[in-house]
């Protein structure tokens, strides 16, 4: 959703007429912000279709808003092409079941269509691990997912993703599509997001402490995480015990960790916190917060720590924010993530991998006590960097991704 709502003020510079097809959100059950809509432009026309019921499909252990909206998607597109001409249909969703349409509208109307896998669909990933790290009803997620995504990527005109390593796994598992267009393309910065946060600071309540110096990461959690975590949490032990005085003045919060619903989130990263002896500074909020919300508290703590995963696919879409508070911040990423570089473009100073053999500690600690001391300056990001990774460059970039779907398809010239 993020990709499309940030592009969607710069589609019609670069050619294209965009219309959204989305879920009503009466249908759904994830935090929902209606300042977003303050962020679309004017005069675009968004058709929101029906799902069925949580409250009676969950009876029978079907809760994916995907599989609870796919009936009510195929009858609203199909009366919207039959009515008028498209030229392309773009999947931009982490609720990849949906994209099962695009192959159903491909024969039916001949119109091609473009997927933007913004995570991995049918992953590995957790097959070996123990079944208390695997995602709640992994079992038949894994099978459902092996089944549906060959039906939409074998006849897909394009590919779009945050990280290399997801297109070419594809292209390897559906020789099909090995010559068709892709690129990577990161989420974008879009700084009028921050102007509507500040506009609207007061909607939102504070989720730091006062009197502290407030460390903060916002985004999803996971046992992934821990080999990221595992350096901060030893080097803040190791000041906790050489310098209390200095270091009890950290409090360090992870917010939103979890994708389950309200209240019912299992926290992932206190349980690591306590193992270091360091849970009395760290704070695990579980529930996902609205994105303005996020905003709003990335610009009132003191620095940010982004902690990546072991999966070295992994590119966390939630950077560009971070950056543009220019606040102090540390990330630690497996080496070989594309985030990595993105951040060194930058310019981040705090920049650090766990498994190369440069060593980190006592950089960390560094950072550490210069937040506490206040002795970090904000962040003057090289600017370059900041206008290629902007919201409208991202969008010139799926606009040309575009145009070569259809050439290959022979729907222009």
């Amino acid at each position: 959703m993020q990709r499309v709502r940030m592009s969607l003020s710069y589609f019609s510079q670069y050619g294209w007429e965009a219309e959204v097809v989305t879920v009503d959100e009466r249908f759904a059950d994830m935090v929902q912000d209606d300042l977003l809509l303050q962020s679309i432009p004017e005069g675009i026309k968004i058709y929101k279709v029906k799902a069925l019921n949580k409250k009676w499909t969950s009876k029978i252990g079907l809760g994916s808003i995907a599989l609870r909206s796919l009936w009510y998607y195929r009858k609203k597109v199909n009366a919207l092409v039959k009515a008028e001409k498209y030229d392309l249909i773009y999947f931009s969703t982490t609720q990849f079941p949906v994209c099962i349409l695009g192959a159903y509208w491909k024969k039916k109307f001949n119109i091609p269509y473009v997927i933007d896998m913004q995570d991995p669909w049918h992953s590995d990933y957790y097959r070996d691990k123990p079944k208390e790290q695997q995602p709640s009803k992994y079992w038949f997620s894994y099978r459902l997912n092996k089944y549906l995504e060959p039906i939409a990527l074998k006849s897909c005109d394009g590919l779009i993703s945050v990280s290399k390593d997801y297109i070419s796994d594809l292209k390897e598992r559906y020789p099909s599509i090995k010559d068709i267009p892709a690129a990577v393309i990161t989420f974008g910065a879009f700084e009028k997001d921050f102007k509507i946060a500040a506009d609207n600071q007061a909607a939102f309540g504070p989720l730091l402490s006062p009197g502290f110096t407030n460390i903060v990461y916002i985004g999803r959690g996971g046992l992934d995480m821990r080999k990221a975590l595992v350096p901060f949490f030893e080097l803040l032990k190791t000041g906790l015990d050489t310098d209390p005085g200095l270091f009890n003045k950290l409090k360090i919060y992870f917010i939103g960790t979890s994708y389950a619903n309200k209240g019912k989130g299992l926290p992932t990263i206190l349980p690591v916190a306590k193992q270091f002896g360091v849970d009395g500074n760290v704070v695990e909020i579980t529930d996902r917060i609205s994105f303005y919300h996020t905003l709003i508290t990335l610009k009132q703590a003191d620095a940010l720590f982004v902690p990546g995963s072991d999966d070295p696919r992994y590119t966390a879409s939630k950077l560009y924010p971070y950056l543009l508070t220019g606040k102090p911040m540390l990330t630690i990423f497996n080496s070989k993530s594309g985030a990595v570089d993105v951040l060194s473009e930058f310019g981040v100073i705090n920049n650090y991998t766990y498994d190369t053999t440069v060593e980190i500690n006592h950089k960390i600690t560094h950072f550490l006590t210069g937040v506490v001391k206040g002795d970090l300056l904000l962040s003057d990001y090289n600017k370059t960097a900041a206008e290629k990774y902007s919201a409208k460059n991202m969008t010139r970039l799926q606009c040309e991704l575009f145009g070569e779907a259809l050439k290959l398809t022979g729907e222009t010239e």
